[in-house]
């Protein structure tokens, strides 16, 4: 882990008067999970979905992997091809299968034949733990489920970078344990996850690097010890407190 894949460098984003991101800067090595907290409002959600590009930033760099993506010569579709992207609402297929979700933008996007897109799906859906799943469509399932047929699906695609904007959110209490299983297993598998959430005991054990967010910018960054055991500031005390 010693490769930065993603550079962000000095990031701003506002919503007509509203400056929602006020220079936020961070680096993510291959392999690394990073995990973003803060308060509703610090510009969390924000931030990532800069990182994939539905939001333009107004400012600033993104590097991945050595090229400037906000740069006029990206190509957009191309980078986004890198990076998955779980959502707080699923956003699945009503009318597909967990199977045929999974598929469908393995053969649209990357122009894959059906079998070998099926193969892949499979496997990702066997990660999961939703192999026996495959024909249920998201009707029939649980909103655990749902969120582990959406994390496979983003896996399908084989993605450098797995983004997770607030995956437990919409779940249940009974139904969060499951999802934060799948990504812990993610995270032992190696893969590179940053993860907006405000489950703390994952962002505790789970994460390399934790970065704290408060009125749109970086008010801490560090290893899980030094921001649950040492933080640098009565804010970051209280909102742990209150977590």
């Amino acid at each position: 882990m010693d490769k930065n894949i993603i550079e962000v460098k000095d990031l701003k984003k506002s919503f007509g008067s509203n400056e929602v991101l006020k220079g936020v800067n961070f680096n993510v090595k291959e392999g690394e999970v990073i995990t973003i907290i803060g308060s509703s409002g610090s510009g969390k959600s924000t931030l990532l979905r800069c990182l994939n590009l539905l939001e333009e930033p107004n400012e600033g760099q993104i590097i991945f992997e050595g090229n400037n993506i906000l740069d006029k010569k990206t190509d957009v579709n191309e980078f986004r091809k890198h990076l998955g992207m779980v959502f707080q609402q699923f956003n699945l297929f009503n009318n597909m299968t967990a199977l045929k979700n999974c598929t469908i933008a393995q053969e649209k996007v990357l122009g894959k034949g059906k079998e070998e897109s099926i193969e892949k799906a499979q496997h990702y859906l066997n990660l999961v733990g939703m192999s026996q799943y495959q024909n249920a469509r998201p009707s029939q399932l649980s909103g655990g489920q749902k969120q582990r047929v959406a994390i496979a699906r983003a896996l399908s695609m084989e993605p450098k970078v797995i983004l997770f904007d607030e995956p437990t959110s919409a779940l249940d209490p009974e139904m969060v344990g499951e999802v934060l299983s799948t990504m812990n297993r993610l995270a032992e598998l190696g893969f590179t996850m940053i993860v907006v959430t405000h489950e703390m005991e994952f962002a505790r054990k789970v994460s390399d690097k934790v970065i704290f967010m408060e009125n749109g910018i970086i008010a801490q960054q560090g290893t899980p010890e030094e921001i649950f055991e040492k933080p640098s500031t009565e804010r970051m005390r209280e909102f742990l407190g209150r977590a």
